[in-house]
């Protein structure tokens, strides 16, 4: 499914019907080859966002997956880079792809920086302050609304004094946009699956709102922005199609 490299749909119906954690670990291997995978375009655009506030020393992928995201942090982190998953199928297949040499940036470096990777919640970070950049690409559909105050508070107390946790938000499609009914659909399809089924499998599209998001980062004692990736253009109101919320720890 999705390309001849991709899951078959009994693959992917084997994945909802397990825990987050297993469905992953049987995703792993072919990951990279869905859209689950968050688009060149939009790590490219971070990157280049990143390095004009940068460079960093020591940066921290959250939910790092098959480790697209370290690519990312090793372009504007000099010191360190940490991956941090709970599935050990993505870590081992980001392993791969850092010894085998797929990702051509890690290559480049010539192993600076530093590069460890993490098997852990990221409900509970097993960090104390030690990063000065956090990011985390596309993996806030799995984590209900009441988790996020705790989760925020975590990324907090791991960052330095002045840090920045950065991550990209698309803006979410309009009633007219057949989009939009695509994935109320398949917001309903999991409510229904979780209320009849377990373990939960959480994955909810619509569930993570600029809004509500902006005001917990806040609450847990962060100063947000937002800055518009110009790259990838406006929505007939004029507002931008992805931003990049920047929510920096207040300095000493």
């Amino acid at each position: 499914m999705f390309s001849p490299e991709g899951p078959s749909l009994r693959e992917l119906a084997v994945q909802a019907l397990s825990s987050v954690e297993r469905g992953y670990d049987l995703l792993a291997p072919k990951f990279d080859h869905t859209p689950f995978r968050t688009p060149d375009s939009v790590l490219s655009a971070v990157e280049e966002a990143l390095a004009r506030t940068g460079p960093y020393d020591d940066g921290l992928d959250l939910c790092c997956g098959t480790g697209a995201g370290v690519d990312v942090l090793a372009e504007v982190c000099r010191r360190s880079v940490t991956g941090i998953d709970f599935s050990a199928g993505m870590l081992d297949v980001a392993r791969e792809r850092m010894e085998g040499g797929a990702s051509r940036k890690l290559q480049a470096a010539a192993g600076e920086p530093r590069v460890a990777w993490v098997r852990a919640d990221a409900r509970a970070l097993p960090f104390r302050t030690a990063f000065d950049l956090v990011v985390s690409f596309g993996a806030f559909g799995h984590f209900l609304p009441r988790e996020l105050p705790g989760l925020f508070a975590g990324v907090h107390s791991v960052l330095r004094p002045g840090g920045a946790f950065a991550l990209p938000v698309v803006a979410p499609p309009r009633p007219v946009d057949p989009a939009y009914w695509m994935l109320l659909g398949f917001d309903a399809v999991m409510r229904v699956r979780n209320a009849v089924w377990r373990p939960p499998f959480v994955m909810y599209y619509r569930s993570f709102r600029l809004g509500e998001v902006r005001g917990e980062l806040e609450r847990a004692g962060f100063r947000v922005e937002l800055q518009a990736l110009d790259v990838f253009g406006s929505r007939r109101d004029g507002s931008p199609r992805v931003r990049l919320v920047v929510a920096r720890r207040p300095g000493e």
